[in-house]
């Protein structure tokens, strides 16, 4: 285990020079938590009517997206604003079920329920679609530790899953660029988590709930308490959650492959079978497979494929062991202590600590003879054996599971105040953050092969294993004492670390005829890192079919400084500027950029608000890109498409599909930072307090886009590049420079190799600054109020986002692919718009909310068009027990709606996995009191 605290490569002196010499510069920005009451009074409680409210001067206050003080919350950039009290009634589990559910989170992610991913454990949010990567993650406006393993093996995110709701004042949202106000990641946009700063008395929070159709079974409590006088303010809380997993054979319209909803027979799952290495062909078990006849539940008979004959197999062994939701245990803690030096200085700290057990478990343990093929001697055949092992030769399902154990923490300590007797303010501030994962998984030791096949006898002149097997041991159940003494757990160890000193300053240079000149000004460095360390006896020969584990670590020092202004050019037109510049330095380069941004507001009247902006933003390589060692590894379920479909064979359907594929990849030290643009025009009407109406216009463009092709995207293109057509019809030219690049990073087997001819035996990846991509839409934002006297009052929201366009290129001599309009699904998975709307009414105690949640159209898994739209909603009715107590009733999915089910080619589970959850109706009972 690594010290908690890193090493500095630079001691800390350096960086408190650097910080104190920005005392003669301007630097940066107001302070969040003078921030809190002006923006308390803005997302005003629900339950009070508007129009007996008396008007309201804000405070100045600082709002995502700039560092400056202002007076009004809508800027040149469009913010959402979610308050702790939305989160409360719209039935979320978690702030980040809130983030997840908003209508710019249009990008599909890899989330718990996805199946085999690098990051199970870990919530991701996409807006705009352009990767989980690309949006800065913010704590009170300082940046956080990323999550220690790779999302997707290759880009590196922050976890939302361990940031406890009870303590979130509200979270902010900007969907955009903001790279020259927050630096790198600020291209898709920022969330910036925003905890609570006072708190007066203890408030404790019990909810307890689960699914209708089973699994999931939670409880959680709350307590957030906390005390002011003259000299301190303290606030500290903590948050216990317990969730149980939903696993696959729980949900009805997935828990067989009979539940194809176009009816048409899918063949079913192997669990056991003997392959003839030549033919591809099964070699029939007659009647062995009745040794397996009472496993899945009693599911397992002698199953045909109609192209390779007979196995053993089972319409319920896919579900069995996929869990849809993980099992979870979490405890997080934060506080925060404000000390008044006097009215003018004060000093503060604030920590936060998280550990979570995470289990998830994806696939069934299964095992292939060694080298994949051996020669048998009773038969003299090549041969290929394969068992799938079941529940009931386990004990359970649980005891395969993946186990994740996640510790982290974070502090800040600092001063702010005005500086001397002028009106500028200044922050001083120092933050450190650390996350560390250990993942625990179950595998076969050595002697599994000898437990199957009986001893080596030998070794042919290519290599290949000597066996003379017992059939009947292939098809005999297995014990679970059986299993126990067969596998073993390995376990890999990663941390990921960050810390920053930063300087700012804001207050007025100058005034003008129509105001003030606002100015804020910032300097910070800091270092970054991660450390992967993988179990070192997967090298050894203790486990079965491992190979050893590269460790990979690096870290990289980063300075900045910026520079904003606002300038009210005339009582209505006001202009806005930002300017930074920031370098990493890293395995013994540089890397700088620098970024701006520009805006305006047109105010002609007080209800009305035109708006632009105009900003560049980048995004420094991952981390992981850089400093990946070589990585060999195999992804599972894969598909050869070019075989598929020489052999005109549906992909789900297709005797080269379910493969296990080995991958090589290795780290770019000389990757250069990815390069945006985003534009943005817009209009507020708020003609009252009791209704307001925004409509924004986006557009993000990236240039040199950091990629690393999967090994799926390679397979896919090589197809498209050895037959001259996309699945689609478009032509490709296999002499271009991708087709070249494609075919060299596919290493098969010779044609005429006596076994297994043209099989892939190595895809090669890296990462490349290669892609381009854009997004352009519409954001719709309305709110309305209204009292109805005695039957009480009313409030409802919409949101609404349009993707116009989204387009990438890989290479720059590549056809642009249409994600938003094409008809492969391999190609497009994120939603092409989003609406959320949500009505509430209080009368007296009570207190209703409905919620719903419509999503665009998918493309149909065979390509031959889209299918429609999806609603969910979501419901809660609470009562208050006088001011300090309220009981609730939260219920999600009203409805019970499954999730989209494509009728036109049915693969399991028969729905867009990652784009919909398969849960089904869930409630919660939720009682909240609170103390002075």
């Amino acid at each position: 285990m690594q010290a908690a605290f890193r090493p500095q490569r630079r001691p800390l002196s350096v960086f408190l020079a650097l910080a104190l010499s920005a005392l003669a510069a301007p630097a940066l920005a107001a302070d969040l938590a003078a921030a809190d009451a002006a923006a308390d009074a803005a997302a005003a409680d629900a339950d009070e009517p508007q129009a007996d409210r008396p008007a309201t001067t804000l405070d100045q206050v600082v709002v995502t997206g700039s560092r400056i003080p202002r007076a009004s919350l809508e800027g040149p950039s469009p913010v959402t604003v979610i308050s702790a009290e939305q989160i409360d009634k719209q039935g979320f589990r978690s702030a980040f079920d809130a983030l997840a559910a908003l209508s710019q989170n249009t990008g599909v992610v890899q989330g718990e329920d996805f199946g085999n991913t690098f990051t199970p454990a870990a919530n991701v949010i996409n807006l705009r679609g352009l990767g989980p990567n690309h949006t800065l993650v913010l704590i009170n406006g300082r940046r956080q530790a990323d999550y220690p393993l790779a999302y997707e093996g290759s880009v590196n995110v922050v976890n939302l899953a361990n940031i406890p709701s009870a303590l979130i004042e509200r979270i902010e949202v900007l969907g955009g660029g903001a790279s020259a106000v927050y630096g790198s990641d600020a291209v898709a946009g920022v969330v910036n988590f925003i905890l609570k700063k006072k708190f007066d008395g203890t408030q404790v929070n019990v909810r307890a709930g689960g699914t209708e159709h089973g699994g999931g079974q939670n409880q959680r409590l709350q307590v957030v308490s906390g005390y002011s006088n003259d000299r301190f303010d303290a606030v500290y809380g903590v948050e216990l959650s317990h969730r149980q997993a939903i696993w696959g054979d729980q949900r009805d319209f997935m828990d067989s492959l009979l539940d194809n909803p176009t009816g048409e027979p899918i063949n079913p799952t192997q669990v056991g079978f003997r392959r003839n290495a030549r033919t591809n062909g099964f070699i029939d078990p007659g009647a062995a497979c009745g040794g397996l006849s009472g496993l899945y539940h009693g599911s397992t008979f002698r199953a045909n494929n109609p192209r390779q004959g007979w196995y053993c197999g089972s319409n319920e062994a896919a579900p069995a062991f996929w869990t849809v939701q993980t099992q979870k245990k979490n405890a997080d803690a934060y506080g925060l202590l404000t000390w008044h030096l006097s009215e003018r200085t004060e000093l503060f700290a604030d920590v936060q600590l998280g550990i979570a057990s995470i289990e998830n478990n994806t696939r069934a343990p299964s095992w292939t003879s060694d080298n994949n093929y051996f020669l048998n001697q009773a038969s003299g055949l090549n041969e290929i054996w394969y068992r799938r092992i079941a529940p009931e030769e386990i004990g359970s399902a649980h005891a395969n599971n993946n186990r994740f154990l996640e510790r982290s923490w974070a502090f800040s300590v600092g001063a702010r105040g005005a500086l001397g007797d002028s009106d500028w303010n200044y922050e001083l501030a120092y933050n450190h953050g650390r996350n560390e994962n250990r993942t625990k998984r179950r595998q076969f030791l050595a002697g599994i092969n000898e437990f199957f096949l009986g001893p080596r006898l030998g070794t042919t002149a290519a290599g290949i294993g000597i066996y003379n097997p017992d059939p009947s041991r292939l098809y005999t159940a297995l014990t679970p004492a059986d299993y126990q003494r067969l596998t073993g757990f390995y376990e890999g160890v990663n941390a990921a670390w960050i810390q920053n000193l930063s300087f700012s300053v804001n207050g007025n240079l100058f005034d003008l005829p129509a105001g003030s000149v606002g100015f804020a000004g910032v300097i910070e460095a800091g270092t970054q890192g991660y450390s992967n360390r993988p179990d070192p006896r997967l090298g050894d020969g203790t486990f079965w079919n491992t190979s050893a584990g590269s460790r990979s670590s690096g870290d990289r020092d980063r300075y900045a400084i910026g520079a904003e202004l606002s300038i009210p050019i005339f009582s209505t037109l006001t202009a806005s500027a930002a300017a930074r510049y920031d370098e990493f330095r890293f395995a013994g380069r540089k890397s700088g950029k620098a970024t701006w941004n520009a805006g305006l507001e047109y105010r002609p009247t007080d209800s009305l608000l035109v708006r632009a902006t105009a900003a560049t933003s980048f995004r420094a390589p991952d981390m992981n890109y850089i400093f990946a060692a070589e990585t060999r590894g195999y992804n599972p379920g894969m598909t050869d498409y070019w075989r598929c479909r020489t052999a005109g064979q549906a992909y789900d359907d297709c005797d080269f599909s379910g493969l296990a594929i080995d991958y090589t990849s290795n780290g770019n030290t000389g990757l250069k930072p990815e390069n945006g643009k985003s534009y943005g025009v817009g209009v507020v009407w708020s003609p009252s307090q009791n209704f307001d109406l925004s409509v924004d216009y986006y557009s993000i463009r990236l240039e040199d886009e950091v990629t690393n092709l999967s090994s799926s995207r390679i397979l896919r293109e090589e197809a498209d590049c050895r037959l001259g057509r996309t699945i689609g019809g478009e032509p490709r030219d296999i002499n271009s420079a991708n087709c070249r690049e494609v075919l060299a990073r596919v290493i098969r087997n010779p044609s005429d190799a006596p076994v297994q001819p043209d099989q892939v035996r190595r895809v090669l990846v890296n990462a490349i600054n290669a892609a381009s991509e854009r997004t352009d839409g519409v954001d719709v934002k309305g709110n309305l109020r209204w009292s109805a006297g005695r039957f009480g009052d009313f409030a409802a929201n919409v949101a609404y986002t349009l993707v116009i366009k989204h387009d990438y290129q890989q290479f720059a001599d590549d056809p642009r692919i249409d994600l938003r309009n094409t008809l492969d699904p391999l190609e497009a998975g994120d939603w092409r718009s989003k609406v959320n709307t949500g009505l509430s009414w209080s009368i007296g105690a009570w207190t209703t909310n409905l919620s719903a949640y419509r999503y665009g159209s998918l493309p149909k898994s065979d390509g031959s068009g889209r299918y429609g739209p999806y609603t969910k909603y979501n419901g809660s009715v609470s009562y208050k027990f006088g001011d300090r107590s309220t009981l609730s009733l939260i219920v999600n999915n009203l409805r019970d709606s499954d999730p989209p089910q494509d009728r036109n080619n049915g693969g399991w589970p028969f729905y867009p996995v990652g784009n919909y959850d398969p849960y089904g109706r869930q409630f919660w009972l939720e009682y909240d009191v609170r103390f002075d």
